[in-house]
């Protein structure tokens, strides 16, 4: 702009210079006529040539405005420019953000972003303030905003380094030393584990358990008269205890099957026979109830074979011993047996070192708050001693034995009970000893970090699957409404609102009906996982629906009965207790306490409680059946009524109950008579043989000869739920 204002200028400067040179001329020529012609001319003449002076003020003048407009026009384009850039507003955006989001990004209101969309392929009506917007709708509305895009980028959080405790290397050959051999009886239930187990340890641990069956594993040492010790775990033999099976032989090295002669091979000595092999763990077969009449250690042996145990009297490496858990024939056999494969197994341990170990088992004492029983499978755990076990810690205040009393420190091999955990672990926790409380905080810090970084991961993948869902949805909702005129499309969106309507109360009481919300309560941690194992089971779902609202270890509490009073469940306890107060707090508040000692009654008083939430079923009971042998018709007023004229072939009609037409074996017909005569007169009841005539309430409907007349009644029978848990 500036180089054309030079030019412009020397064109008029040049302009000025041939002007002035002309107006000199001129002046001369003018001055020669003025002294001949002074006369002749009006003064007009002289005033139509411009003076010099005056030629270039014009032009300067022109010159001048020029300048004026080409500056207002550049200083207006300026400001426009800048303007522009100014309202060119950066905004942050991401893939999936909803209508409000990006309202909100934006700074401007929900309606501006409907506005920006009104005239694109998207279907404004289906768009609500949560809808997700594709990239291709977000790209649009930025554009005609007038604003700059800029895709965010998740914010990566810094790594944070790795602070968990691990199990140390192998230890040296060298410092190794031998260890007595863990033992896990494992069998079906009621095959004689647990007795075999007392005869072993003398002690009477059936006579404590509920129902003569082992509810929890226990750890115990048991020491032989030749001086060798052997730590046992009686593991459940009931169907509802697999997973405490399968822990039980994860941390055992040897696995005595128990089988009932009487009884051979059963679904848990199958399970067993499984877990022992995932946990590649040798077996010698105990074949019990040998003294019994009916009992068959043979057979026992041949079904075996079935499994891939196979004993040493058909070539296997299999070892079996017959005995009697009852009278104690051939237990000390079955212990040297256990030994002898223990120094075949050459099984040492270190005890030097960090401690590391398993959980057996836990739960909460009144008095000594979280406990429990553990494996010591390295190093010798000492009062003070700092553990970690998964998401808690403790510092040992106090150590026993099997038999409760003190113990001051545990070797390898040795079951313990420890004293002294923050919270409470669960069964199967490995445990590890650390150097100090602080490493200690830091090691369960880490490990809640890590769990809550695996659950964001699948919390994204849920939400990333339901924007699909929600996508593909608005894809097929836009498919339906695409051809539709708009008038068209809103009518049939109204009758889709119209039919959504919320539920009346009594609606809402027949729909809550059909879920049972349940808290279980139970006295140890492996108790509550058998329950919640059955409770994985359940596969009636379209019957009743089973929701878990909380479970836990220890007493029923005030907690658990607000708990299910404003959920309106049912709570489940499970050797554990229920105090007075707790119980009169239940009644008022019209909440169930249901408490077990065995787990397979809990289960059964659970499948009835599912069955009280079902429908009853409507049945039909025949109460009577008559044949039609004539048809003809009565005149009341102008109407002709059909009458059927019938012999009562079975039991009776009442004509107060139901009645149905059979045509060829077809009901065609259900409803109530309107008369019902023998001869002349009303009846109320015509019994077998009799003969009558009546009427229908379908007056359209005509009778034929042979037709079947039966009179039943409904009755409600109640439904039990389908759910089976295996037992």
């Amino acid at each position: 702009m500036t180089q054309k204002m030079l030019k412009l200028e020397n064109v008029l400067r040049l302009h000025t210079v041939c002007r002035q040179l002309h107006s000199l001329g001129q002046r001369r020529t003018l001055a020669q006529w003025r002294c001949v012609f002074s006369s002749a001319y009006p003064v007009w003449t002289a005033q139509q040539y411009l003076q010099p002076w005056q030629t270039d003020m014009l032009f300067g003048t022109a010159l001048s405005q020029y300048r004026l407009l080409v500056t207002k026009k550049e200083e207006k384009s300026r400001k426009s420019q800048s303007s522009s850039t100014k309202s060119k507003k950066e905004v942050e955006v991401w893939i999936g953000m909803t209508v409000e989001e990006m309202a909100r990004v934006m700074e401007k209101d929900i309606d501006y972003i409907y506005e920006a969309l009104m005239n694109t392929a998207i279907d404004i009506d289906s768009l609500e303030a949560d809808s997700h917007l594709d990239e291709v709708w977000i790209k649009e509305v930025i554009k005609k905003a007038g604003m700059k895009l800029k895709w965010s980028k998740l914010k990566q959080d810094k790594v944070r380094e790795n602070k968990d405790a691990v199990r140390r290397p192998q230890a040296d050959p060298a410092l190794l030393i031998p260890r007595s051999p863990v033992v896990t009886i494992m069998g079906h239930v009621d095959h004689g584990k647990t007795t075999l187990l007392d005869k072993l340890r003398k002690t009477q641990v059936a006579a404590m358990e509920a129902g003569g069956i082992t509810q929890h594993i226990g750890a115990f040492l048991v020491s032989l008269p030749s001086g060798e010790k052997i730590t046992f775990l009686d593991t459940p033999g009931h169907a509802a205890f697999s997973a405490m099976r399968a822990r039980g032989a994860q941390v055992t090295d040897i696995v005595i099957l128990v089988v009932a002669a009487d009884d051979g091979v059963m679904k848990q000595t199958v399970e067993s026979i499984q877990h022992a092999k995932d946990a590649q763990v040798p077996i010698v077969l105990a074949i019990n109830k040998c003294d019994k009449p009916e009992a068959d250690p043979e057979k026992v042996k041949k079904e075996l074979l079935a499994y891939d145990v196979v004993c040493e009297d058909y070539g296997g490496d299999v070892q079996a011993v017959h005995v009697s858990a009852l009278t104690g024939d051939n237990l000390i056999a079955l212990a040297e047996a256990t030994i002898t494969l223990a120094e075949i197994l050459e099984l040492k341990a270190d005890p030097t070192g960090p401690v590391e170990g398993t959980v057996i088992e836990s739960f909460t004492d009144k008095g000594r708050g979280p406990v429990t029983t553990a494996i010591i499978q390295r190093g010798t755990l000492r009062k003070g001693s700092i553990l970690v076990a998964r998401k808690t810690w403790a510092k040992v205040r106090l150590m026993f034995d099997e038999n409760g009393k003190t113990i001051n420190e545990a070797c390898p091999s040795m079951p313990v009970g420890i004293i002294g955990w923050r919270d409470l672990p669960s069964a199967g926790d490995e445990i590890l000893e650390v150097e100090s409380e602080a490493r200690a905080r830091e090691v369960v810090d880490w490990r809640k970090y890590e769990q809550e970084q695996e659950r964001k991961e699948e919390d994204l993948k849920i939400i990333e699957e339901k924007r699909k869902e929600h996508q593909e949805a608005h894809q097929k909702a836009r498919e339906k409404y695409g051809t539709l005129h708009w008038k068209e499309r809103s009518f049939i969106k109204y009758q889709e609102k119209k039919e959504q309507k919320f539920l009346r109360p009594k609606e809402k009481t027949e729909r809550d009906s059909n879920i049972l919300p349940i808290i279980i309560k139970g006295d140890v941690d492996g108790s509550v996982e058998a329950i919640l194992d059955i409770m994985d089971t359940y596969n009636a779902s379209h019957e009743c629906e089973l929701e878990l609202v909380h479970f836990g270890v220890g007493d029923i509490s005030e907690n658990d009965v607000n708990l299910a009073d404003t959920f309106n469940g049912v709570i489940y306890g499970f050797n554990v207790n229920a105090g007075s107060g707790i119980q009169q707090a239940a009644a008022k508040k019209g909440v169930k306490i249901k408490l077990h000692k065995v787990i397979y009654r809990l289960i059964e008083d659970l499948q009835e409680e599912l069955s009280t939430r079902l429908p009853c079923a409507v049945e039909e009971y025949t109460v009577g059946e008559a044949s039609i042998l004539a048809t003809f018709s009565v005149t009341e007023g102008k109407k002709k009524i059909p009458v059927a004229g019938c012999r009562v072939q079975k039991g009776q009609l009442e004509k107060l109950k139901k009645f149905k037409l059979i045509r060829n074996g077809h009901v065609i017909w259900k409803g109530s008579l309107t008369s019902l005569k023998h001869h002349k007169d009303d009846v109320s009841v015509i019994k077998t043989g009799m003969d009558c005539g009546l009427s229908l309430d379908e007056e359209k409907l005509e009778f034929k000869v042979g037709d079947e007349i039966v009179c039943y009644e409904e009755k409600e029978v109640p439904l039990k739920t389908s759910w089976d848990p295996g037992f």
